[in-house]
This record gives C-alpha cells, structure tokens and sequence, in this order.
C-alpha cells in the first residue's frame, strides 16, 4: 500500500500566496518521484526519507485552479483553488474567539461573498489516539455563515479588510489555542537557548521528578477528567447563578484546576502546540502572521522579550525567511475585579512595544482602550482586525497613504526642564482627549511616582507635579487597567510607555 499522502492542509478550496514560489509538501515512500501541476505549470521532486517537498514557480493572483499531485497510480486532485494572500493566524484566546462569539457577529449574515478562506490547523495534541484521522478530514472552507462561526474574528476582520482594499481572496490559517503560553508554540531547541525561556521547559523536568512515564500519562488522564466534571459545574454554577462571582462560583465548582499538570501531554505546556499544530501546517507558503497573545506568559513578563522575539525567530527560520512580516497585538488594557495591579502586564505590553522597535518586519496594533474591567475576552474584535490589517496595508503592501491612519502616538524621547518634562512622540500629528488626559506619573531620583499635572501643546506633552521638584521620569498608563482617554488625531490610542526601562523599583 503506498504511503503517499500531502499534508492535510492542501485541500480543494485552497489559497495559494500569490508571486511567490509555492512549496507542496508531504509523505511517501523513499525514491518515489512525486509530480505537481496547475495551470499548466508542474514541479517534481523525488521522495527522501519518507518526505517530499516540491516547488512551483510564482503565479499571478487568479481563481478556478485545479490542483493535481500524482506520485505513482495514485493521484490528488483539489478543485476551487486560488492564488492570493496567505497569512497564519496565531496565539491564544483573543485570536481564538469566533466570530460568532464577538461583539460584530452580524457580519456572518451581513457580509455577502468576503473573498475570505479559511484553514483551521485541528486543536489536538500528537498524545491524542484520533490525531492523525481527525486532521485527514481537516481543508479549507470558502465564507458562509455556517462555515465562518467558528472562524477566528480577529482573523476574518483582518482578512476581509485585506481583501477589499488589494482586490485578491484572503486565505487565513488559524492557529491558535486559548490559554497558551508563547513557550507552547516554540521548539525544545528554541527555549533551551536562554536560561530564562529554559525554564519553561525545567516546568516540565521539575514535575516529572520521580515519577515514572506512565505515572505522568496517568495523572494526565485523571486530570482531563476531572477538568471535565470541573468545567461541568462551572458551566451548571453560571446557568443558575448568571451574576454570581468567581470566588462564589469555585466555592461550588471546587479549586480551579485548568492548566493541569506540566507534561508533554498538556497542550499548555511547552513545545507542545509546536509540534501538534505549527509543524502540521510549516512550511506552507505564506505571507506573513498576525499574532494575538501574551496574556498566559503574565507569571513570568519580564523573560518575554525573549520569549517572544525568540518565537518570531524561530517561526521565520522554520518557514524559511528570516524577512517575513510578523504583525501582532498589544495587550489592551485588563484586570480581574478581584486582583490588584501586579503590572505585571505593563511589562509584557513594554515587552511587545521593544519586539516592534528591535526586530525587523514587525509591526503592532495597539490596543489599550479595547480591553474590558474583569474580563479577559473582550468581544470587540472588528477594531483588533482593523488595527491589524492597517499594519499589513502600510507596512507589508505599501499603501503609503495609509501612514497617517496606521499608527497612533509612541513615545519617542523627553526633554527635561527645570520643574517639568516634554515628552516628544513618533506618529502625532497632535491628540484628542476623551475628557481629562489620565494616566501620566512622574517621578524624581527617589522614583516614587506622583500624578502628574499634563499640558498638551500640538505634538507634545508637558507634565509637572508640584510633588516632584527636580522630576526624571515619567510613565504613562503604567498598569494593568485604567481608563484610556489620550489618542492621536485618527483616533488611535497613544501606546503606554515609560522613559526609562532600567526602573525597577516598586515594579511586581
């Protein structure tokens, strides 16, 4: 029996990126010479140990393509495939909402013929017994409103403004998965680099300690289990209780028990969905990734520097192009009723802030005013797609004049006066205040931070305090939830920042 086969996401219904040579890849048997053609185009390559990978030359943007992949007497074909705009959808709950979940969910019975398509890479890991046939019966799927509600919206609003504005089919992979840490979709080798995002895997190393394999697969098992009955009683609590609290809702559910133990079985662990879901759809040729996520790696904010630029690393060079455009989201504004303000998300909003200004192909929505006092999941994503899609129509497909509306105020550099500060900014054409300017701290040598009085004049912003005689810094919307009432002239809001990183003290 042959054991040819391509790998799961070529399908028919297919977007193929456009203008740039397309990698098909798959499984075989060693030796066997497997052939591609479309359009009159064809590409072959032999079978090497038991995996192929062949190349077809750039095509032009168009629709109605077959696709024939031959190896043998055996033969793929895959219909309704078009050239366009490819991009992967990555990270963790904010990516993962679907659309019929948002805030904008009309759009599924509004919208008519989005040239949108969609590939969701399965939610599974390799430990599970149905992984292999479940992701055979995975492909992509054209806009519907039964086919798009469990479509990520970031994902959709994204593609759909892409599409509209370059006049091509926008093809979005989803790979996402709530609740995971950067760490879950980076490689063993990866994290190993920096002792930092090596402990992510000592996680791992620390609980299995003692135990043998099967007693870590065992209390794997028990713990999915009870995660279920858990999940019941929280789902039971709530239908009877719609405004009880959290702290009343565990009172009867029992302690909370997500994420479940470190291991190689949990897909919140490390490595995990790397190799269970981002090595199922690499390399296939694409664009560019836009990415919403950060919220899971808040116990440890100050490694994720690297830890994220560690992962946009890894994924350019697995895909093989150190230049591709890696589009994300700054974290909004967040806090559970019941916590304090760590801050400990300021300091992975700073995290993603350097990722934009030190790596290369980057580009950030920001997005503070879009977060919700106690609740992690704020249902408007249609501004999050805007915000993203403004990135790539700047910044990846030059659409110069769209500078003015892509970027909202950053922090640039200060001035220092004798009893005040002038902060200067990148992308301020002047600012709008939704009622009195909020937010802003100054400090002196003894950098405890006082709140501070604010002048704005055009493009700069003056800020004292009658506390602070000789002040030397000065943060903005140092927390993890405040009100948002500063904005540039296009409505974007200004990004949080502090004039000085090496302040520590009073931080977490």
């Amino acid at each position: 029996m042959s054991k040819f086969k391509t790998a799961a996401i070529f399908s028919s219904n297919m977007v193929l990126q456009r203008e740039k040579p397309v990698l098909i890849f798959g499984e075989g048997e060693n030796g066997d010479v497997v052939k591609a053609e479309i359009d009159g185009i064809t590409a072959s390559a032999k079978v090497r140990g038991e995996k192929w990978q062949l190349q077809l030359p750039p095509h032009k943007a168009g629709s109605g393509y077959t696709l024939k992949v031959t190896c043998g007497d055996c033969e793929k074909v895959f219909t309704n495939v078009v050239y366009g705009e490819v991009w992967l959808a990555g990270g963790q709950s904010n990516m993962e909402l679907e659309l019929q979940n948002c805030a904008e969910k009309e759009a599924l019975t509004t919208d008519k013929d989005p040239d949108v398509r969609f590939y969701y890479t399965q939610k599974k890991s390799f430990k599970e017994k149905d992984f292999l046939e479940c992701e055979e019966k995975s492909g992509w799927t054209e806009f519907s409103a039964e086919n798009a509600k469990c479509w990520s919206a970031v994902g959709y609003f994204f593609a759909r403004e892409v599409a509209e504005k370059l006049g091509v089919t926008v093809g979005i992979i989803g790979c996402n998965w709530g609740g995971s840490s950067a760490s879950c979709w980076m490689s063993r080798e990866s994290l190993e680099k920096d002792s930092d995002t090596n402990e992510y895997l000592m996680d791992i190393k620390r609980h299995a300690e003692g135990k043998t394999p099967a007693e870590v697969e065992a209390e794997w098992e028990k713990y999915w289990s009870d995660i279920a009955e858990w999940n019941r009683k929280v789902g039971e609590f709530y239908q009877n209780n719609p405004f009880g609290t959290w702290e009343e809702c565990l009172g009867y559910a029992g302690p909370m028990l997500y994420p479940g133990p470190p291991s190689e079985f949990n897909p919140m662990s490390a490595t995990v969905l790397y190799r269970s879901m981002i090595q199922r759809v690499c390399p296939y040729t694409l664009k560019g990734f836009i990415y919403y996520q950060g919220e899971s790696d808040d116990q440890r904010p100050k490694t994720y520097y690297k830890l994220f630029s560690g992962l946009i690393g890894l994924w350019r060079k697995d895909w093989g192009d150190d230049s591709l455009p890696f589009l994300f989201v700054q974290l909004p504004m967040h806090r559970y009723k019941a916590d304090p303000d760590f801050k400990n998300w300021c300091h992975i909003r700073e995290a993603q802030m350097k990722v934009y200004n030190t790596v290369k192909n980057t580009g950030i929505a920001v997005a503070l005013d879009k977060g919700q006092f106690d609740e992690i999941h704020p249902t408007h994503k249609l501004p999050i797609g805007h915000r993203l899609a403004l990135q790539a129509l700047y910044g990846v497909y030059g659409l110069d004049n769209l500078e003015e509306e892509a970027f909202g105020p950053m922090y640039k550099d200060c001035l220092y006066g004798e009893n005040e500060i002038e902060l200067r900014f990148d992308h301020c054409r002047g600012f709008k205040i939704d009622g009195e300017p909020k937010g802003f701290e100054i400090a002196g040598e003894d950098k405890e931070f006082k709140s501070a009085e604010v002048k704005i004049e055009g493009d700069r912003i003056l800020v004292s305090s009658s506390e602070v005689r000789e002040p030397l810094y000065v943060r903005y919307n140092w927390t993890n939830y405040a009100e948002v009432t500063v904005f540039g002239e296009n409505g974007l809001p200004l990004a949080p920042f502090r004039t000085s990183v090496n302040d520590e003290k009073g931080e977490l």
